[in-house]
């Protein structure tokens, strides 16, 4: 029976340093409180990477910036987007919320796959996510509802 058990462990060793390797690790993660704590002293540039369907519908974390993550021109206009919301700058400090973090995570990595270097993410999200219960739960701060002048698609 020992035999069994000790034939496997090479085994199960192998697929789990596959796993560890072929994960894509994202960047690291601020609570919602931090992103706007660091926000509001104007550390970070927040973006909200969600759809206006969504910002209507749950309103947007104060000092947020709404960047739709489905730019027509794909991800690389995504990409031109945010760098032109931090001033051309790929180092400039980015918080990345979504619904509830899933996206903002995909976002991050592929944002970092592009050359940015300094990218954050809410991993509760807006709604919260096995990470938290999100931003709106939390009651960070008043949420801007039915505030959406001068944002495309709104």
């Amino acid at each position: 029976m020992m035999y069994t058990g000790v034939r496997w462990f090479p085994v199960l060793l192998a697929a789990s340093l596959l796993v560890i390797g072929c994960s894509r690790a994202s960047g690291p993660d601020l609570t919602p409180q931090a992103a706007l704590a660091r926000a509001q002293t104007g550390e970070i540039t927040l973006i909200d990477i969600r759809t206006p369907p969504e910002w209507r519908q749950t309103g947007v974390a104060p000092m947020a910036q709404r960047i739709d993550m489905r730019d027509p021109r794909g991800p690389a206009g995504f990409a031109n987007r945010v760098l032109g919301s931090v001033g051309g700058d790929t180092s400039a400090p980015i918080v990345l919320i979504c619904r509830t973090g899933n996206r903002s995570s995909h976002m991050q990595q592929a944002l970092q796959a592009l050359g940015f270097t300094n990218l954050y993410n809410v991993p509760e999200g807006m709604v919260g996510s096995k990470a938290g219960p999100g931003w709106i739960s939390r009651r960070a701060s008043a949420f801007k509802h039915s505030v959406f002048q001068g944002v495309d698609g709104c």
